[in-house]
């Protein structure tokens, strides 16, 4: 029997992200889960208006999402508890830049997305920036035969009930083959 949540978002678990932002000068970092795919070179985020970070985003028209890889569980829990406003989160880690020169990055993820800002659309209480992917960059260790090997990145999962981190588990099947098996 089916019970009903009421009206409950349960897109989770979503991959933790890391967004950078270059804000008075200085790289800041937060971490947030709500981001989205809005074509193959166009994504979404989505920060509460009190965030330090929209500043830099909005100052600069950049933004970075680094994907932390588990062993950075820490070091991203805090960066998505304290305010860049109080505290400098430019010393957690070690900043790298592209081509745009505003949107740090971060080293120690396995991989980094730099977006240029495209449009800004405003909620009550949050802001959801569309930024086109400009680079992205993988460390060689986290590849294999040139592609992105998802078991070697070991991304960190959200979930919003019981507010926890997840690990990823194993391959269930090949997109766009297993289903073959149901035509006739």
């Amino acid at each position: 029997m089916k019970v009903s949540l009421g009206s409950k978002n349960c897109l989770y678990p979503m991959p933790i992200t890391i967004i950078g932002a270059q804000v008075n000068g200085k790289p800041n970092f937060n971490t947030i889960a709500h981001v989205g795919i809005m074509d193959f070179s166009t994504i979404s985020i989505s920060l509460a208006k009190v965030h330090y970070t929209n500043k830099g985003i909005k100052e600069n028209k950049t933004f970075s999402v680094n994907i932390p890889k588990e062993g950075l569980v820490k070091e991203t829990d805090f960066a998505g508890m304290v305010s860049g406003e109080t505290t400098d989160k430019s010393k957690v880690f070690e900043a790298f830049y592209g081509s745009l020169k505003t949107a740090p990055m971060i080293l120690e993820c396995p991989i980094n997305m730099e977006c240029k800002l495209i449009q800004t659309i405003e909620f009550p209480k949050h802001e959801v920036f569309l930024g086109e992917i400009v680079e992205t960059f993988c460390g060689d260790e986290f590849l294999v035969d040139g592609k992105m090997d998802i078991s070697k990145v070991q991304p960190i999962l959200f979930v919003m009930d019981g507010t926890s981190y997840w690990n990823l588990g194993s391959k269930i099947s090949n997109a766009w083959k297993v289903g073959k098996e149901l035509v006739k």
